[in-house]
């Protein structure tokens, strides 16, 4: 697809492409790719494997995190002058913890057309498997890798009510489910690896009980989805609604607002801000 002959810009399709399983791309996606000029991809031998089995035959140009920005400017040319191209990642839905961001703002800010190609996306696969409430979700990728970020980031998930969802490589797997068991305790996870492949895998309960399951094995492969359920509320015995309501008007009395008195007992006691909401919401006795 070519527009150089009445000089319209050509458009940026955004072509979600299998996790795993060949089969799992759509009719259109498999069009598009066709009919593009250009295809842009993280890795260019890792593209041509899917591109060869539909026999689509189109040049390749690489786009990854380490090129990014000069291969932005470099696509953005060539959408100026009409020609199509597709943009995919290795796995799954570009942009999604893969790169892309930046052709996207440019061409958006340029007022070349982008057009996602919906598919596969790791995410959306392991919540819909996982058995964990699925209505409200935080997708949060992958956790920075170590210092004040990735504290900030851990803390951030224990305060949350929802789902929430991350990205892990298997040599650090372990590892954040040690952190992950010592800042949320016994949360309900799943750990998805090798979906919709032969050896797709979910390991269901806590993150102690992964841990414990993948720490016997000689290696560890696939990348991970994981998936935390929200906090569990505390039983209604345990939970004295007279102290917690005595604690939010405590702190509102030295001036704190309301919602974030409630947000910071529930923090404080390691329980569902909807707990504590709940608790302020009644008449006391």
């Amino acid at each position: 697809m070519s527009h150089t002959d009445n000089c319209m810009p050509g458009t940026l399709f955004l072509v979600a492409t299998p996790i795993g399983n060949l089969e799992d791309i759509t009719h259109r996606a498999v069009r598009v790719l066709r009919e593009a000029s250009l295809i842009a991809c993280e890795d260019t031998r890792h593209t041509r494997r899917l591109l060869d089995h539909y026999e689509i035959r189109k040049p390749l140009v690489s786009y990854h995190e380490h090129n990014e920005a000069g291969r932005a400017a470099e696509l953005l040319g060539k959408l100026a002058d009409g020609v199509d191209v597709a943009l995919v990642s290795d796995a799954g839905t570009p942009l999604v913890s893969d790169p892309g961001y930046e052709i996207v703002k440019r061409a958006v800010e340029a007022g070349v057309p982008v057009v996602p190609v919906p598919g596969a996306s790791a995410a959306v696969t392991a919540l819909a498997a996982a058995g964990l409430p699925s209505d409200s979700f935080l997708f949060a990728g992958f956790l920075p890798l170590k210092g004040a970020k990735r504290k900030q980031a851990l803390e951030k998930i224990r305060s949350l009510d929802n789902t929430v969802i991350l990205y892990e490589a298997p040599h650090r797997v372990l590892h954040t489910l040690d952190e992950l068991r010592a800042v949320l305790g016994e949360r309900p996870m799943v750990a998805a690896r090798e979906m919709t492949k032969v050896h797709e895998e979910f390991l269901r309960g806590t993150a102690g009980d992964i841990h414990e399951a993948l720490a016997r094995r000689q290696a560890i492969k696939g990348e991970f989805t994981i998936v935390i359920g929200r906090p569990e509320a505390t039983s209604g015995e345990a939970i004295d609604p007279t102290e917690i309501r005595a604690e939010v008007e405590t702190l509102m009395e030295a001036g704190t607002a309301r919602m974030d008195a409630i947000k910071a007992v529930a923090k404080q006691r390691g329980l569902p801000k909807r707990t504590i909401y709940d608790v302020m919401e009644k008449e006391p006795n």
